[in-house]
């Protein structure tokens, strides 16, 4: 009996689909810093019975529709803005994600971008390493305090629930915004629910951690910086098109705000003349949020997971279009 193909767009290390390889034909793009190029993405998913794909990835209706094969998409990512959901479940293809084993790791990188930015970390490990250390002086390279301020968080999700986690043991006050309210949060934490301008008015730091859509894009904008302290630091560890980048941009210019510590930006890989990366009070960072080792590794090994259970006929563990499985029980 032939095997399954199952294509993946970058090279993953074969200790982390040794599951998969075991039950399928694996081919891999040969590089794992180079995205896979566009023909050869839609000539592989003409083959594929399953793909493992990349944030980085279009995975749009041209993609789905060459795949006449193709069962599932496994994203290795919690969001999945790069995939046309509505496509994949037209033509019966599976989408699933890896949420959850990345909460603690991205909410541990969220806190430490904002650590950062408000202690001028960046800035002044650079200070010292160009040798501009000459003396010491009473207010060199001065920051602001974290604890006991005011963090609002905007996305009150698994990840923004565990950012607040963190924030409490700082003994911060804890605002934040949701499509819907969450009283675990409220409840365990301490933390009030307020609307998107109250959270803005009253934030020491503005953390982003809301998912992009179509209602979100560009939600921080010139007027949502205007609102905020003068003090303020912003922090985004969500998407970059949720931030209108050239607002921003003139918010730091203009003192609107005080600084920002950004995890993702509007197009990824950031050019290194992207003016934001030119201001001292920025700490910029290549979209790490989940990339602990542990961390990677077991985002790879349930997109292998979700893989096996959808050829084998099984619902898989982290599915994106529950519209699949009612489709897939009326065909």
């Amino acid at each position: 009996m032939t095997k399954p193909y199952v294509f993946i767009t970058r090279k993953l290390p074969d200790t982390a689909i040794a599951s998969l390889t075991k039950y399928a034909e694996v081919k891999m793009w040969p590089y794992e810093d180079v995205p896979v190029e566009r023909e050869f993405l839609l000539s592989e998913a003409k083959k594929a019975d399953a793909m493992i794909t990349m944030l980085s990835d279009r995975v749009d209706r041209e993609v789905m529709q060459a795949g006449t094969s193709l069962k599932v998409v496994a994203n290795l990512a919690v969001g999945f803005d790069n995939i046309d959901i509505a496509s994949a479940t037209e033509n019966g293809i599976a989408v699933c994600n890896t949420p959850d084993v990345l909460t603690d790791t991205t909410a541990d990188l969220t806190f430490a971008l904002l650590l950062a930015a408000a202690r001028r970390v960046v800035e002044a490990a650079e200070f010292v390493k160009a040798g501009e250390w000459k003396s010491w002086s009473p207010l060199l390279l001065a920051g602001t305090d974290v604890h006991h301020k005011t963090i609002g968080i905007v996305g009150m999700g698994k990840i923004g629930q565990a950012v607040a986690k963190r924030a409490a043991g700082f003994d911060m006050n804890i605002l934040y915004h949701n499509r819907s309210r969450n009283e675990q949060a409220e409840k365990e934490l301490g933390a009030i629910y307020c609307t998107f301008a109250e959270l803005l008015q009253k934030s020491d730091f503005v953390v982003c951690l809301t998912p992009l859509t179509s209602e979100t894009r560009h939600l921080f904008n010139r007027s949502a910086f205007q609102m905020m302290k003068q003090s303020a630091i912003f922090v985004n560890a969500a998407r970059g098109a949720v931030v209108d980048e050239e607002a921003l941009y003139e918010a730091l210019v203009n003192g609107d705000i005080a600084g920002a510590g950004l995890d993702v930006f509007t197009r990824e890989p950031i050019d290194a003349s992207h003016p934001l990366l030119k201001l001292k009070n920025v700490v910029a960072l290549p979209h790490i949020g989940s990339a602990s080792v542990e961390t990677r590794l077991k985002m790879m090994e349930l997109c292998c997971e979700n893989v096996i259970a959808v050829l084998n006929g099984d619902t898989p563990k982290t599915l994106v279009n529950k519209e699949w499985m009612l489709k897939k029980r009326n065909v």
